[in-house]
């Protein structure tokens, strides 16, 4: 009952949508143009620029922008070649303290993903070499198993490299596990789904 009351409800509002694009459809071009024209007119004003010293600094991250009392260059919380009276938020996120769970599991998400595509690519050229040495068996023309024979090894050669790639994904992912065990960070926040 509530499918058939949300399909009702889903035409009822296109069809009012297709009836409202029809009769603004209907006006001639010359009508749209001057009401267009007019429209421009009386929107005289220029858009207001927006530079960086307009905005103030986020705070929300937990970093205080700097105090009189606070020295900007030489603090721990302030790099040293900071420009004096920049905001706080501007340093690096790893001298702020900003490598919080969303940091981590990102930076993990993206590692494993990296691996995944190595893993679909890996796969693709499998197949694609189980199919070169298919075709190599059943051909009977000398050149055409000629140039069968260099594609599969081409193949083969970019099989090799996408697996010692695959080798140093792996061992990223294992440096950044120990990186993040080093930092403290809950083991949770860098599994899958987290």
């Amino acid at each position: 009952m509530k499918r058939l009351l949300t399909i009702s409800a889903a035409l009822v509002v296109t069809c009012a949508s297709v009836a409202s694009a029809q009769s603004s459809a209907t006006r001639p071009l010359a009508d749209v143009a001057k009401a267009e024209e007019a429209r421009r007119k009386e929107t005289t004003k220029t858009a207001k620029v927006i530079t960086n010293s307009d905005l103030k600094p986020d705070i929300s991250k937990g970093i205080a922008p700097p105090t009189a009392s606070t020295p900007v260059t030489g603090s721990a919380t302030t790099p040293a070649n900071a420009t004096p009276g920049a905001p706080a938020a501007a340093a690096k996120p790893e001298a702020a303290g900003a490598k919080d769970q969303a940091y981590w599991a990102g930076r993990m998400k993206d590692a494993r993903d990296k691996q995944q595509r190595l893993q679909m690519f890996a796969d693709s050229l499998q197949t694609r070499i189980n199919s070169l040495t298919t075709d190599f068996v059943n051909r009977d023309d000398p050149a055409q198993k000629a140039k069968i024979e260099t594609d599969r090894k081409a193949a083969l050669a970019e099989l090799d490299r996408v697996k010692k790639e695959m080798d140093d994904q792996t061992k990223a992912i294992a440096a950044l596990e120990e990186e993040a065990r080093r930092a403290g960070v809950p083991a949770g926040w860098l599994r899958q789904g987290a």
